[in-house]
C-alpha cells in the first residue's frame, strides 16, 4: 500500500482531534461553497456540490455548517477560490501534488514553495510530476458494506477497475469519467459510500529508509495544514517494520 495513505491515518490518530477536525470541516466547506458557484447550489443538479456534501456528512460535519456553505455561494459573499495544482519532489526524490483552493495565489505558492524548500525538496513547475499519476475515481466504503468477495462483484458490475479490502473498509477505483455512473451502480448494491472523489494514483511508488519517511511525514503534514491546501499526494511507500516503528513514535 502507498506510504502516504497510511502517514495520514497516523497523522489523524495523533493529532489534536478537535483542531484537526475544525480544519478539515474548514476544507470540507470551501470545496462545498466551491462546487455551487461552479454550477447549480441544487445538489441534485449539480454532481460536484452533491459529493462534496455527501464527503462532508461521512465526516459528521453539521447539517448548519453544509448549508451555510452553500449560502456563501448564493450570496456572493466576494470569496472567489482558485483551484491551483502544485507540483515537486520532496526527500528521496518522492514527486508531490498538492491541490488548493486559494483566493491568493500567491500567498499559496510562497507557503507551498517554502515547506519543500525547508523539507529539502523543490517545487517545479505544472505538469513536471503529474505525468507519473493516473488521474482516478475512489469510493470508499466502510467495512459494514460487505465482505471483500461481495465488494469486489458488485464493483465488477458497476465498472470498476479495481478494490483494495483490508480490516479497515473498501477502497474501489473507476476511470475519472466513470466516477458518476460506478458511484450510482454502487449504491444501488452496497447503499451511500463513505467517501466519492477523484484523485491522484501514482504509476509507481518510490520506496523510503525510515528517515527520509520521516521527512516526507513532516512535509506532508506542513503542506496538510496549510488553510489553502486541500489534498496532497506522495508516490512513496516503506516496510511494514518501517511503519511500526513510526506509528509508535
Amino acid at each position: 500500500m502507498a506510504g502516504h495513505s497510511q502517514f495520514k491515518n497516523i497523522m489523524h490518530r495523533k493529532g489534536r482531534q478537535d483542531a484537526v477536525r475544525s480544519k478539515m470541516f474548514s476544507k470540507l466547506a470551501r470545496e462545498i461553497t466551491v462546487a455551487a458557484k461552479t454550477g447549480m447550489p441544487d445538489p441534485d443538479m449539480n454532481p460536484r456540490l452533491r459529493l462534496a456534501i455527501q464527503n462532508a456528512k461521512a465526516q459528521s460535519m453539521p447539517k448548519d455548517n453544509i448549508q451555510r456553505a452553500i449560502n456563501k455561494a448564493a450570496g456572493n459573499d466576494g470569496e472567489n477560490y482558485e483551484e491551483v495544482r502544485y507540483e515537486g519532489y520532496g526527500p528521496g526524490g518522492v514527486a508531490l501534488i498538492v491541490e488548493a483552493l486559494t483566493d491568493n495565489r500567491n500567498r499559496t505558492a510562497s507557503n507551498v514553495r517554502a515547506a519543500f524548500t525547508k523539507a529539502g525538496g523543490a517545487l517545479g513547475e505544472t505538469g513536471s510530476v503529474s505525468f507519473l499519476w493516473d488521474r482516478v475515481g475512489e469510493i470508499v466504503y466502510k467495512p459494514a458494506a460487505g465482505d471483500a468477495d461481495a465488494v469486489m462483484e458488485a464493483a465488477i458490475e458497476a465498472g470498476a477497475d479495481d478494490v483494495q479490502s483490508d480490516e479497515d473498509g473498501h477502497v474501489i477505483l473507476c476511470a475519472f469519467g466513470d466516477i458518476g455512473e460506478v458511484t450510482s451502480a454502487l449504491e444501488k448494491a452496497l447503499g451511500e459510500a463513505e467517501s466519492v472523489k477523484t484523485i491522484w494514483k501514482p504509476q509507481t511508488n518510490t520506496h523510503v529508509d525510515e528517515d527520509r519517511a520521516r521527512s516526507i511525514l513532516k512535509l506532508v503534514a506542513t503542506l496538510e495544514d496549510d488553510d489553502d491546501v486541500q489534498n496532497v499526494y506522495a508516490n512513496f511507500e516503506v516496510d511494514d517494520e518501517t511503519m511500526a516503528k513510526l506509528s509508535a513514535a
